[in-house]
Parts: C-alpha cells; sequence; structure tokens
C-alpha cells in the first residue's frame, strides 16, 4: 500500500531504473521517449518527463538532444588511484608519470595543456607563502578510454621554477616532481585533502558528465625535504571513474 501512495513519476523512476541494473537496458541503450512512457504508463507528459529526469539527476542517464534519454556510458572499470605509490619517489624518479601508477595497460592521455604566469589565488599564495609573488599554473584535462576524467591545475611559486622545463607544456620524463628535484627542490613529502560535491556548469560541459554526477576534489601539496610548500596542485575528478586506494601500514 505504501509504495502505491509515492508519486507516479517515481514509481515509473524505479521501473526503468530496475530495467537498467537488470541489463535490459545496457549502456549506451536509448530509454523510453516521453511519448512511450506515457502510453506504457498511462500518464501525462509532465509525469513521463519527471521520471526521466529522475534518472538523469542520478547520473544513471544522460539525455542528448534531439535524441532521447540514453543510458549513461561509463568507463568499462573505473580507475584505481593509489596515492602512496603514485607519488614515490621511485616512480617519478625513474621517469614514470605519476598519472601512470594507475593506468595498467589504459590510455590515460593529456589532451589539453595550458601553461601561464599568473597571480595566485588567496587560497593558493596562503599555502605557498607566496606574498604576492606569482606563480606558473600549468592546467591540464586528462581522458581515459577517450572519456574526459580529470581536471588538474598546478600552482607553483615562479622563484622556483623561473627558466625552466616546468613552463613548457612538456616537462620531459618524471614530469614537474623529477624537474623539481633538479631544481634542488624536490619533493619529500606531500599533503592530500578530499571532498566531493556537484558539479558546476563548467565542469560538467569539460569532463562530459551530467549535472547529477558527483566531482571528487582533491588539493595535494608538495613539499621539499626542509618544509618548504613548492606546488600545490588543485584535481576535480568524474566520481564516476575513479576509486580512490590508500593502501598503508598500521
Amino acid at each position: 500500500m505504501t509504495s502505491n501512495r509515492r508519486p507516479k513519476y517515481e514509481q515509473i523512476a524505479d521501473a526503468l531504473r530496475e530495467a537498467i541494473q537488470s541489463g535490459m537496458y545496457e549502456p549506451g541503450d536509448r530509454l523510453p521517449s516521453e511519448s512511450e512512457v506515457m502510453v506504457t504508463h498511462g500518464v501525462a507528459r509532465m509525469t513521463a518527463r519527471r521520471a526521466l529526469g529522475e534518472l538523469r539527476s542520478e547520473g544513471i542517464a544522460d539525455a542528448r538532444k534531439g535524441a532521447g534519454v540514453f543510458v549513461r556510458t561509463f568507463p568499462r572499470r573505473p580507475l584505481r588511484r593509489q596515492t602512496p605509490r603514485r607519488l614515490s619517489r621511485e616512480q617519478w624518479g625513474s621517469g614514470r608519470s605519476v598519472a601512470a601508477a594507475d593506468i595498467e595497460d589504459r590510455a590515460l592521455d593529456v589532451d589539453q595543456v595550458t601553461v601561464s604566469e599568473e597571480v595566485a589565488p588567496e587560497r593558493i599564495g596562503a599555502i605557498l607563502n607566496l606574498g604576492g609573488e606569482a606563480v606558473c599554473v600549468r592546467r591540464r584535462r586528462f581522458v581515459l578510454d577517450g572519456k574526459p576524467v580529470l581536471l588538474a591545475a598546478s600552482y607553483l611559486p615562479m622563484s622556483v621554477v623561473a627558466g625552466s622545463v616546468i613552463l613548457r607544456k612538456d616537462t620531459g620524463p618524471g614530469g614537474i616532481y623529477a624537474r623539481l628535484a633538479e631544481l634542488g627542490h624536490g619533493p619529500a613529502r606531500f599533503r592530500e585533502e578530499v571532498c566531493s560535491r556537484m558539479p558546476v556548469k563548467a565542469e560538467t560541459t569539460v569532463l562530459h558528465i551530467p549535472t547529477g554526477t558527483p566531482v571528487i576534489l582533491i588539493r595535494r601539496t608538495a613539499f621539499t625535504g626542509e618544509g618548504r610548500p613548492v606546488e600545490v596542485n588543485e584535481m576535480t575528478l568524474d566520481a564516476a571513474s575513479y576509486v580512490l586506494e590508500y593502501d598503508f601500514d598500521a
């Protein structure tokens, strides 16, 4: 009895969700249109629209203009982001990229890179103890299996990186941590802060995610052996594409 008192659009959304979970509709399949939902369930168009909207708001389905609503396609398996391993000196010190620790045999590509000199945002200046000094900002977008999954922006003090290859798009084997080590500012310790939220419109556009999909925010700070912060990296991850794994001794 109780379930019958629930709004009709929620009951229809439940039925469609169960059909997706059972495999009746697979990733990439088109779901019934509003008109088809109206006929099947004997409801008004607004009820059908709200039912399909429920699946979109949950991130289960995606609307394509002029084509309909489709079951969302996720990466064939999420990346396991193994933080201790990926940030070890053994990883970047041997010329491997930090991201290579996560991808196994898969292709994680950087398809967008910009490098600029900017005034640091207040939050970054406070972490890097800049006192008004400019920063080098490296912005990248990472694509997994053809799907954007990660946005990253690294901030480094210009007093540390001026004149170095860190100002180029391609920083060479081992990435910026290997280059910082060559400059005498190699990272010896990292701190990561992790939180999550719903994406803003620009993030849904650049990451190609529906509005109902949360993003994971990671802010990493790299410190030298003397305790000086030399990089802040702010990352925005498509939550459906990642598992954060932390493996450490008791």
